[in-house]
């Protein structure tokens, strides 16, 4: 017997404090493919996606895929993108709907609209309400989703991604759809059941190298061993959207003795409260991360600064001029910044032909308050491109994206990549592809959280974080929440669990 598929991927992490929502146009200039043109672009790399083929094409399953898609994250999609990517995933589910045998869907688990507080749980509640109740739907996440009660109720089977950076999209999503075609040859009957404490983010953010998730994920991934249990999934939450919902969670796809099971998923969210205290992340300011980086000797490798405050990956501008102007008041030589989110002064440099000087104001056009204001600079243009690149590594590696028009202007000692589209600086090959070549560094100044150590850790002689202040500052605390559930920690310190 054939059996009939959707898939889809439909992904975002809205970060509901800025300014800057997710438009059709932010969807279409990260990646927006439709049908084979999916499968081609996406079908053999570290996406959900490739690792849903992986099965059905062991499987002979036929494949409806009407779409893959997703932005940068940044504040709330908005509603036309999201009714009319939402609405290209429920029309063809209602066109198919009398010949799928499942439904597979790869998606972040953090998305906002400006219309709805809880963006997967709704698109799952539409896709319920025409094929049914008992129609298997599996769903990947990013371990920075806030889980909710709704994503639960529609989708049997849920699996997180195990590792941040998430290097294992790819064989999670071969998980999900091992356990969709258990449970559509009828050998199992999974539910997913929840856990979530009254936290607003797991201590470090869900870092999977170090602190205290790695015991964490042990303890899922041999609980997966058990009878009964067919995914555990910890997810550090995402505290930078204001919905009610918002927060870590530990989840349990399973069948059996659910009172069993439930219990294991108390006992890692236990866990997670506990020890909320427990970060084993040094945030330096940007003044003393320059300092390191005036006197480092990068004999073993570059100095790797990450500008964890700025990080588009988590929503932030990426114009944030702190550690810029700090590492330029430190004088530090052979060093490069990137990606420094600005439009207008590409533009302007673009005006000008490679090899001249030019004065331009650089950065902290969005929002001066958050992360600085712009800096008035004066250097040599480096580069010009149309900001097309090649990933490299574990997470990117093979899939093309692109900054935008993209400029690389050397301040003194210092590259400063300027883009245009706002993204995390992830992957080598993302300062490669505009002639900085990151090895021969010895300072390299990314704005990202922790996606950039799967790639630049490697050739790193030290990694340091730095908080200089922008939007997905650490200290959640500086935000002014008003819709999330309370009591909640860090926002209530007297907050109990359970209360």
């Amino acid at each position: 017997m054939t059996r009939t598929i959707l898939t889809a991927e439909f992904q975002h992490e809205s970060n509901t404090f800025s300014r800057i929502g997710a438009t059709l146009d932010s969807f279409r200039q990260r990646y927006w493919f439709t049908g084979d043109a999916a499968i081609q672009a996406r079908g053999d790399a570290n996406t959900p996606l490739a690792g849903f083929l992986d099965v059905a094409r062991r499987e002979g399953w036929q494949v409806v895929h009407p779409i893959s898609t997703g932005a940068t994250p940044s504040g709330p999609v908005t509603r036309e993108a999201y009714e009319t990517i939402a609405g290209l995933i429920v029309d063809a589910v209602r066109a198919e709907r009398d010949r799928l045998d499942g439904i597979l869907l790869g998606l972040h688990g953090a998305m906002v609209a400006e219309h709805l507080e809880d963006g997967e749980g709704e698109l799952l509640a539409r896709i319920r309400a025409i094929v049914g109740p008992d129609l298997p739907i599996g769903l990947t996440l990013d371990p920075h989703a806030n889980v909710t009660a709704a994503m639960v109720r529609h989708a049997q089977i849920i699996v997180t991604y195990k590792t941040y950076p998430h290097v294992d999209m790819r064989e999670r999503a071969v998980q999900a759809a091992e356990i969709l075609r258990r449970t559509m040859a009828g050998e199992i009957a999974p539910v997913t059941l929840r856990a979530a404490p009254p936290m607003l983010e797991e201590v470090t953010g869900g870092r999977t190298d170090i602190g205290p998730m790695v015991a964490r994920i042990a303890a899922a991934i041999a609980y997966e061993q058990e009878p009964d249990v067919f995914a555990v999934s910890v997810d550090g939450g995402f505290g930078n959207a204001d919905i009610a919902e918002t927060g870590p969670t530990v989840l349990v796809t399973c069948q059996g003795d659910l009172a069993r099971h439930r219990a294991f998923a108390h006992g890692l969210a236990r866990d997670m409260w506990d020890r909320r205290h427990e970060s084993p992340n040094l945030f330096l300011t940007v003044e003393a991360a320059a300092a390191e980086a005036r006197a480092f000797d990068a004999a073993n490798g570059p100095l790797v600064i990450a500008d964890y405050a700025d990080n588009p990956g988590g929503g932030a501008y990426g114009d944030s001029t702190t550690l810029l102007a700090a590492l330029l008041a430190a004088g530090v030589e052979d060093a490069a910044l990137g990606g420094l989110v600005d439009p207008e002064a590409v533009a302007e440099l673009a005006r000008h032909p490679v090899g001249s000087r030019v004065r331009v104001a650089l950065g902290g056009k969005t929002d001066p308050r958050i992360g600085g204001g712009p800096l008035v600079l004066e250097g040599e243009l480096r580069h010009l491109s149309d900001g097309r690149y090649v990933g490299e590594g574990l997470m990117i590696g093979g899939l093309e994206g692109s900054f935008g028009p993209t400029a690389v202007l050397r301040v003194g000692g210092l590259d400063v990549l300027v883009i245009a589209n706002a993204a995390q600086m992830l992957d080598l090959g993302q300062f490669r592809a505009f002639g900085i070549v990151p090895e021969k560094k010895r300072v390299l100044a990314v704005k990202s959280m922790q996606h950039f150590r799967a790639a630049f850790e490697p050739i790193a002689g030290r990694v340091i974080v730095c908080d200089g202040g922008a939007l997905c500052s650490p200290d959640l605390t500086k935000l002014p929440y008003s819709r999330v559930r309370r009591p909640i920690f860090p926002l209530d310190a007297a907050t109990a669990w359970p209360a």
